[in-house]
């Protein structure tokens, strides 16, 4: 019995050291693959700054400093209401991202001399005289000095547009929501989540002002100087209202969303009465001319021809 205990004893023990060594084995084999799995997935960090600088866009690298320089320097000598205008321009475009008051300045100055330098070209190449030469040259400077902040205007103008062709339906939106058993902010987030554009990143920034703590009424009132929309305003000083006095909202919606349909068919038809007035130039100076030649240039060839005895 004691012969067979020594045979035993010895599988076992090369047993616990062949299972013990595999184990450890596995162990470290699944060790160097997460470690492997996490350098795939970790991008090496390179330590040439030289190459990261060059490896970035030209415009980043070269002409955006140039403009912000230029656009600090431009801000030092702008009036400080031209600026405000300019801020104020700024967050009723959206606040765009990587713009501000000095780049727009800086492009103003940009506009400016390559307008100077472009309408002087011109004079000289055409030969132009002194007093032409220098009427190009303020002319073009003039027009470069006011496209960054017509560009900004018009990027304003078209979002406010957006917004306004947008309010209807979401205010309809909103009314279907809370009648269907919803609360206003969830309401509103519905609303953020299913209908894209402007007014639904406005009514974003709405709701994350509620969650840190502002007001509702306060809130909307932020709303309603990021937008500066005459039909928006009027629904927000509603909401306003019906916040304040305990005012049914789902009423108010409903009443809010007959006017704004309303409001917007009345815009419709004051934009297609507008048509004729803006056809008028173009038919006058364009169209008319052409229909005259086409028309009447046979009858006065052949009138030439048969009563002066002129050959064309």
């Amino acid at each position: 019995m004691f012969e067979l205990l020594i045979p035993l004893a010895l599988i076992g023990t090369f047993g616990a050291i062949l299972i013990g060594g595999m184990a450890v084995e596995a162990f470290l084999t699944d060790r160097r693959r997460a470690v492997e799995m996490l350098e795939a997935q970790v991008k090496p960090v390179t330590t040439d700054l030289r190459e990261q600088e060059l490896a970035r866009p030209f415009l980043e690298r070269v002409l955006f400093p140039v403009a912000s320089g230029m656009g600090t320097a431009a801000r030092k000598i702008t009036p400080a209401d031209m600026r405000r205008r300019i801020d104020r321009k700024l967050v009723l475009a959206g606040s765009p991202e990587g713009w501000d008051a000095e780049k727009i300045a800086a492009f103003k100055v940009f506009g400016t001399i390559g307008g100077g330098i472009m309408g002087l070209a011109l004079g000289v190449s055409a030969g132009f005289s002194a007093s032409i030469t220098t009427g190009s040259l303020i002319f073009l400077g003039l027009f470069g000095y006011l496209l960054p902040g017509a560009g900004l205007g018009q990027r304003v103008i078209n979002r406010q547009d957006a917004i306004r062709r947008a309010l209807p339906d979401t205010i309809d939106l909103l009314t279907i929501s809370v009648e269907a058993g919803l609360g206003f902010d969830a309401a509103l987030a519905q609303v953020r989540r299913n209908v894209p554009g402007p007014l639904s990143y406005e009514i974003g920034r709405l709701l994350q002002e509620m969650q840190i703590g502002v007001s509702r009424a306060d809130a909307f009132r932020h709303l309603a100087d990021r937008t500066d929309i005459e039909e928006l305003n009027s629904f927000i000083l509603a909401m306003i209202q019906a916040d304040i006095f305990g005012v049914s909202i789902a009423n108010v919606l409903r009443a809010q969303a007959k006017e704004m349909r309303t409001k917007r068919r009345q815009f419709a038809e004051e934009r297609a009465q507008r048509v004729p007035v803006k056809l008028l130039l173009p038919l006058i100076f364009c169209i008319l001319p052409a229909m005259f030649v086409v028309i009447l240039g046979p009858g006065i060839i052949r009138f030439i021809q048969n009563f002066l005895g002129i050959k064309l």
